[in-house]
């Protein structure tokens, strides 16, 4: 289950989306045409070149990130060598595609899909100058067929199956190098955000770039911790609309980042810790205080999901259906693993501080 909401949140169950795939060809168009078709950060891998940050990158450049054994396998650690800066680049998703942006590397990629929100307004301009290999998940015949020297993105994406961009080990011995979202490895935190940030400063060589961005997010960082202190800590879950306004749980137990982020508003995850499913008994025993919805462009109309809920005779002694604490929260910002999950953080903040 927590494998399945993280690969296609916006396409199963969890969120009761049905399957999007389509047959897609390997075709790449410009302007967003589709083609048709962890640890804490101290224990994550680092970057195997240790020296202080300079002005420009010594190739070859060498650093730690991920692969695996196959899909449900655990993530290790695996260099990636850069003899020089990657030119043709493929994002595996939208949030992947918009932190290369916000590092002024509009003019490296080949190709982006996922496509499941209306996006970062801030870059959209820059965003439509990229080529969309598919508005879904993109198969590896795409990625492949994009030529990219770089495939970056999401760690579960990296796979074989028909909705994957193909595994790091295969992806490699093409000759394409990978780059696994930190962010998107079990055990990540808020510092992932800011490695992988640091490590893609380093591979383009715009470590200036990298490092006034990092800055500028830990101040965000600050800035949110500082609004929710008011509020005091709170428990929460994650809830999807099962079918018909019945209400679904989600353990979030593997989404560690997102989990993190949740942290600096002082939200607690109360299913953090299981794995498996959660029945509507197990929500109404542990009563949190916070429920968050998880909506995306397309998905079951969340006003209509929120009216089943608060209206369910057996969902009347929740505490967040009493105080009216049901949020929703937008896919691509908190399953992106990038940076817009501060925008999503910054509007449920405000939400919750209101409503104190």
């Amino acid at each position: 289950m927590k494998k399945s909401f993280k690969r296609y949140v916006p396409l199963l169950a969890v969120l009761v989306m049905a399957v999007m795939l389509a047959a897609c060809s390997s075709g790449t168009k410009n302007a967003n045409e589709p083609g048709e078709s962890a640890a804490p950060a101290s224990s994550a891998p680092a970057s195997t070149q240790e020296a202080a940050p300079s002005a420009k990158t010594v190739y070859p450049l060498t650093i730690e990130n991920y692969t695996n054994n196959g899909e449900g396998t655990e993530w290790k650690a695996k260099p990636q060598t850069f003899d020089k800066t990657p030119e043709k680049v493929v994002a595996n998703t939208q949030g992947a595609a918009e932190l290369l942006i916000k590092l002024g590397l509009t003019d490296k990629m080949v190709g982006v899909a996922a496509l499941y929100g209306a996006g970062d307004p801030a870059v959209q301009e820059e965003f439509k100058k990229i080529p969309v290999i598919s508005k879904e998940y993109a198969s590896k015949e795409l990625v492949v067929g994009a030529s990219p020297d770089l495939v970056l993105g999401r760690s579960d994406l990296f796979a074989d199956a028909d909705w994957g961009s193909g595994t790091v080990e295969g992806l490699n011995e093409l000759g394409i190098k990978t780059f696994v979202q930190n962010t998107s490895v079990k055990g990540a935190t808020l510092d992932s955000l800011y490695k992988d940030i640091e490590q893609l400063g380093q591979i383009f060589d715009v470590q200036e770039n990298a490092a006034a961005y990092i800055a500028e997010l830990k101040e965000r960082a600050q800035s949110l911790q500082d609004k929710a202190a008011a509020s005091g800590e709170k428990t929460f879950a994650y809830v999807s609309d099962g079918g018909n306004g019945a209400i679904a749980v989600y353990s979030g137990n593997t989404d560690t980042f997102a989990g993190d982020v949740l942290g600096l508003l002082g939200l607690k995850n109360s299913f953090g810790t299981i794995t498996g499913e959660i029945s509507k008994e197990q929500l109404i025993a542990t009563n949190p205080d916070v429920l968050l919805l998880s909506v995306y462009t397309g998905g079951i109309d969340p006003e209509k999901t929120l009216k089943a809920f608060y209206a369910d005779p057996s969902l009347q002694s929740l505490k967040a259906v009493k105080n009216k604490t049901i949020y929703t929260i937008d896919f691509n910002q908190f399953w992106g693993y990038s940076y817009s999950i501060f925008d999503g953080a910054e509007k449920l903040v405000s939400e919750i501080t209101a409503n104190q």
